[in-house]
């Protein structure tokens, strides 16, 4: 059976979910959700099963990701699936998925699973320290090893209940999605600022140009933070909340900036 697999990433923890189940599924295509952002019409994998994986923000989903799953022609997928990586809580992003696919395609995802990572908004949450983060990381790959099992099988998984995050969705996503555009006015930049262009080669979205060495946010930004993360001298700052200085920087110790800036490509990436 072949599976398709659509993802989003920011810091790598769902490119690495869905490396690790396209690994034990075989036959399995990765295709970033990014590289079909400009691409007008309907999307319709030739898969027999298909599947999205993608970070929580705001206990939903990102907002390139929703649009996305608004344009995903599952008419021809016997098995439809959604994984979401978060470092709190956020089965609410699931249900969020869930209702966008019945709304637009008249079916429901056959199965739904959460796994917990390390949490990477430093507004919200401090980077996990290096043991820490490791054992975070063990327990994740795990958790990924029985969901590729339950999907491998075909079972129907639930995404089940959250009441807080339930609660959160609906206080706080509907902001998130009005304004996640424009949070390229929230980010600044530091005279430690090298003028390198990592954070333009790592941005899924293509927001950001160099403009005499510096950094420019355009109105495309996800908050997805990997420029801020990739940053070698930490010199981009998130002021929101709690802000973002002295609070660390992650990301998944497998990804490289080549994959970050593979999401923008036209092609996906074959994993048997």
């Amino acid at each position: 059976m072949k599976t398709v697999i659509y993802y989003f990433t920011g810091t790598g923890n769902s490119l690495a979910a869905a490396r690790k189940i396209a690994g034990a599924l075989g036959e399995t295509e990765l295709v970033p959700i990014a590289s079909l952002a400009d691409t007008p019409g309907a999307v319709t994998p030739a898969a027999d099963r298909v599947g999205i994986v993608c970070p929580v923000y705001d206990c939903g989903v990102p907002v390139m990701v929703a649009r996305f799953a608004e344009r995903l022609d599952l008419s021809g997928a016997e098995y439809t699936f959604a994984v979401v990586t978060m470092g709190g809580i956020g089965v609410s992003a699931l249900h969020q998925l869930d209702r966008i696919l019945r709304e637009r395609q008249g079916r429901k995802l056959d199965a739904a699973f959460a796994v917990k990572m390390p949490g990477n908004f430093p507004p919200l949450m401090r980077s996990v320290p290096g043991e820490k983060c490791g054992k975070t990381l063990g327990r994740a790959d795990r958790r990924l090893t029985e969901i590729a099992e339950a999907i491998g099988s075909g079972r129907s998984v639930s995404p089940g209940f959250e009441p807080v995050s339930w609660l959160m969705n609906t206080l706080s996503y509907g902001s998130l999605a009005k304004s996640a555009h424009n949070a390229g006015e929230r980010f600044l930049v530091s005279d430690a600022c090298t003028g390198c262009g990592t954070c333009v080669r790592v941005c899924p979205a293509g927001n950001l140009t160099l403009v005499d060495g510096r950094p420019v946010w355009g109105r495309k930004c996800e908050i997805c933070c990997a420029c801020l993360h990739f940053c070698p001298t930490e010199a981009i700052q998130l002021h929101v909340m709690l802000g973002t200085e002295g609070r660390g920087r992650y990301r998944h110790p497998d990804l490289t900036v080549a994959d970050m800036k593979a999401q923008r490509g036209a092609s996906g990436e074959n994993r048997s």
